[in-house]
């Protein structure tokens, strides 16, 4: 579970007692400076660099070491909120295999355009969950239709939920909503 940026580990851990996650380890970094990348998601990569490529290489990491565990992909799920939604989705989608789940609450594909060649591979009908605002102050409902259609392609089951004037906040329903997918 990725926390959005300003935001902490700890921010993430309010969100479990709500869930219906069972017997489910959670894995919950803190990311340096409160921040998993300095700019906005939707700046050109580049200017994100060298936070973003060290945030993904993270993510690489902790899957790895899961893998070697035991752990298969099919019970890895990502999550996070925001900034960290948005790296989450990013780093399944150039990683796709089949996951447990994906769940972001508001989040998007990272960079000024979404570079198609940057993300491979077959998610095999992972569950995807996108909830969102609309409006929403920090990620565009155009960017969350652009990374809905590349998941897609990726071969992902995707749910995308909007919700009208929720604002930038994870809501009791986009809660319910995940549990209904994933966890029930």
């Amino acid at each position: 579970m990725l926390h959005g940026r300003g935001a902490t580990a700890q921010s993430m851990l309010a969100l479990i007692p709500g869930l219906h996650l069972g017997e489910f380890s959670i894995l919950v970094p803190q990311a340096e400076r409160n921040t998993w990348y300095p700019h906005s998601f939707l700046m050109p990569r580049e200017k994100n660099e060298p936070w973003l490529g060290e945030a993904l290489q993270m993510l690489a990491k902790i899957e790895k070491e899961l893998i070697e565990d035991g752990i298969p992909a099919s019970n890895i799920y990502l999550a996070g909120f925001s900034q960290g939604a948005c790296l989450s989705l990013d780093y399944a989608a150039a990683n796709a295999k089949r996951y447990g789940g994906i769940i972001a609450f508001t989040g998007g594909l990272i960079g000024d355009t979404i570079d198609d060649r940057l993300y491979e591979g077959d998610f095999r009908e992972t569950p995807v969950f996108i909830g969102t605002s609309d409006p929403d102050a920090h990620v565009p409902l155009s960017r969350v239709k652009e990374t809905e259609k590349v998941l897609k392609a990726l071969n992902a089951h995707t749910h995308v939920f909007v919700y009208p004037g929720m604002g930038h906040t994870i809501s009791r329903e986009e809660i319910d909503t995940v549990n209904r997918l994933f966890f029930l």
